[in-house]
């Protein structure tokens, strides 16, 4: 009897490693729940929303000396410690406790991925979910990050912190996130069929929490911050957030809300992070892309020309990012050429070599595109998310022998209302990112024509993600 189940325990790892390149074009971890909002957005709405809303705001930043204030709100309220402590150690119990049961039920339970708790847990409310509630609230990942609750476990049974190689490359900086950013989230959730396979997504989650403990033993907690790509990915979604919480010298917590650019305007750490914003902004518009028609047609199209096979997905993904990534450092280039167009701007802008100081621009313009992937991402993945939450108390309710309607959270919502809320996130979004880029370019540029011309490439890249964004949610939709 072991000996049967090591050999499927085997035999599951292998095949998930083959998966990546044998699963079928196309698939996609949207579908574990049904959906009844899959007619496209009506193409008068989309010309409405495309380019108006943002040229105008671009063109009234460009002739305003000010810039947008990045000033916190008044605080709202305040939370006492002891709440603090409370909600924090529940919420890392409980949702330790999903994990936990994920892997139990992943394996040993029915393998059906719309009724096991594994699939609509792990896909939908964990990795989708928490982005949701990052975007709103701020990352709760330090929090609620299973890895680092067992880290803290293992510290106190060996009473000391954990870092057996001492530490941290400095030259790795973010790209092991980055990397597993795009294997996870890029490959793995986006076109194969693992988010379908109750027991693949507990070969995932293990994977997954294998790397992450193994490198926080080697080099010590640090390891979460530089290469966990959710805790990265949820990171950068919270520099979006409308509230800021902020702890007082008591360890009280301050909320109050603050312009939804504050968070967009300082500089990422360095290159990697640089193109994991514009991987996450890439990424979710793939997603949708591959859910049209016209994707099909590509897909099929180059399989036959190429003959690369199911991998084709993976090509044309790969193919996608370098394109994404080429035009933001191409725009962001020809954004300090303009803005640093005279001979003593571009002198006091050039590093030792003499060069223009571009990639110091793509630290800095990189966040002013986050209110555009997470405005994208909410607008994509809200029904999802809130469709699969309650899926997830069905099935955790179901052995209680509580017996109900199935629930339909999203009964009240019409498919205009819907049709409105997917134009009205995509262009405050992006309304968002324009402000945002203005205030920074106003402080990185030497005069407010400077920063006029400086920040016009960026609005134009920005006016194109828009359009972008919204032709993929008009266009028809086809099952997973």
């Amino acid at each position: 009897m072991e000996g049967r189940r090591s050999v499927r325990v085997a035999s599951v790892a292998l095949l998930s490693l083959g998966v990546l390149a044998l699963a079928p074009d196309g698939a996609s971890a949207h579908d574990v729940t049904g959906s009844r909002f899959d007619a496209p957005l009506p193409l008068p709405l989309l010309l409405a929303g495309a380019g108006g809303t943002v040229a105008l705001t671009a063109l009234w930043l460009a002739f305003t000396s000010h810039s947008p204030t990045t000033t916190a709100g008044r605080t709202l309220a305040t939370i006492d410690a002891h709440t603090i402590r409370w909600l924090r150690s529940t919420g890392r119990v409980l949702f330790f406790l999903g994990v936990v049961t994920s892997l139990a039920f992943g394996y040993a339970g029915r393998q059906v991925a719309a009724e096991n708790f594994a699939t609509v847990f792990t896909w939908p409310v964990w990795f989708r979910g928490v982005g949701l509630l990052a975007i709103l609230a701020g990352s709760p990942w330090q929090t609620l990050s299973p890895w680092r609750t067992v880290y803290r476990g293992l510290c106190r049974l060996e009473g000391r912190q954990l870092a057996v190689w001492g530490a941290y490359p400095s030259w790795l900086g973010a790209w092991p996130a980055l990397a597993g950013f795009l294997v996870l989230i890029g490959v793995v959730e986006n076109l194969t069929v693992i988010p379908r396979s109750p027991l693949l997504t507990t070969v995932v989650i293990s994977v997954y929490a294998i790397a992450m403990l193994s490198g926080a033993v080697l080099f010590g907690p640090i390891w979460f911050e530089r290469a966990d790509p959710l805790g990265v990915l949820y990171r950068l979604f919270g520099r979006v957030a409308g509230v800021s919480l902020d702890r007082s010298r008591n360890g009280a917590v301050e909320l109050s809300f603050r312009a939804p650019w504050h968070g967009c305007t300082s500089a990422v750490s360095g290159p990697a992070i640089v193109v994991f914003v514009v991987a996450a902004v890439y990424t979710v518009s793939f997603d949708g892309f591959t859910n049209t028609r016209l994707y099909q047609t590509v897909l099929f199209g180059v399989r036959e020309t190429l003959q690369t096979g199911p991998p084709t997905s993976v090509l044309l993904y790969s193919f996608g990012l370098a394109l994404f990534v080429g035009t933001f450092v191409v725009t962001v280039r020809l954004g300090d050429a303009l803005g640093f167009s005279t001979d003593a701007a571009a002198g006091a802008a050039a590093d030792g070599s003499g060069r223009l100081a571009w990639r110091g621009a793509a630290r800095a313009f990189a966040p002013t595109v986050l209110p555009i992937a997470a405005a994208y991402d909410v607008a994509h993945n809200y029904p999802y998310v809130v469709r699969s939450t309650a899926r997830l108390f069905e099935i955790s309710v179901d052995p209680l022998g509580i017996g109900s309607a199935p629930l339909d959270p999203l009964g009240w919502l019409s498919l205009p209302a819907f049709w409105g809320s997917q134009l009205l996130l995509i262009v405050v979004g992006h309304v968002v990112a324009v402000a945002a880029a203005h205030h920074v370019a106003v402080e990185r540029y030497p005069s407010v024509s400077a920063a006029r011309r400086g920040h016009f490439p960026l609005v134009v890249l920005m006016v194109g993600y828009t359009i972008l964004s919204l032709w993929i949610i008009s266009q028809p939709v086809i099952g997973g």
